[in-house]
């Protein structure tokens, strides 16, 4: 029974990591520009992540949830500007870009950007939630049954984010300059939605 759910929750951390957004430009554009452990280590800020808001969903924990949803419109402030600043930074990038070899302090900020960067969109929880309902999962189910799916939920958005920096270098055939230009403008496009409907929902809840 716990395998079953196990496989549920690597069924379930696969949809919710497929979808290409930021976070995931963000591991390509590491993996390409910085290097592939960078580009792993920021998969790994984004899976742990989804394992956070699986089991904020799996184990019932409202009140976190409560608090994330009352903070939506500040991370998505937070998470929006470093998008923006990361896009206009490789859109200003000169010169050749080499992978170049980093410290334990920059693989810790390459993965806390993505974790925080993940967590700026508690929505997130209520997917999970309504995937887990479609699936028949019982949320008073044991801790046994709950950390399996989490475990599994971990596993299959980080095997997503392994296989997507893993294909990275692919890219490079399209030409580094392009990519850098086009990856960097998808990341501040991103970042200027995440902000505008932040301050969209600040400006209504001021009214």
């Amino acid at each position: 029974m716990l395998l079953i759910i196990f496989f549920k929750g690597i069924f379930v951390g696969l949809i919710i990591a497929i979808p290409v957004g930021p976070a995931g430009m963000l591991c390509v554009r590491r993996s390409l520009f910085e290097g592939a452990i960078y580009g792993l280590v920021s998969g790994l800020g984004a899976a742990c992540a989804d394992a956070f808001f699986g089991a904020i969903a799996g184990f019932g924990l409202t009140f976190i949830r409560d608090w994330l949803l009352s903070w939506r419109n500040e991370l998505g402030l937070a998470g929006g500007a470093l998008l923006i600043v990361l896009g206009i930074k490789s859109l200003l990038a000169r010169g050749p870009a080499r992978a170049e070899p980093l410290g334990g302090e920059r693989l810790a900020t390459a993965f806390l950007s993505t974790f925080a960067l993940a967590i700026s969109n508690p929505i997130t929880i209520v997917v999970f939630a309504a995937i887990f309902t479609q699936l028949g999962f019982d949320p008073a189910s044991s801790w046994l049954s709950i950390g399996a799916l989490v475990a599994g939920v971990f596993l299959g958005s980080l095997a997503w984010w392994l296989s997507l920096c893993a294909g990275a270098p692919a890219l490079r055939r399209i030409g580094i300059a392009w990519l850098n230009r086009v990856s960097g403008a998808i990341l501040a496009v991103s970042g200027i939605f995440l902000l505008g409907a932040a301050l969209l929902r600040l400006a209504q809840k001021a009214l």
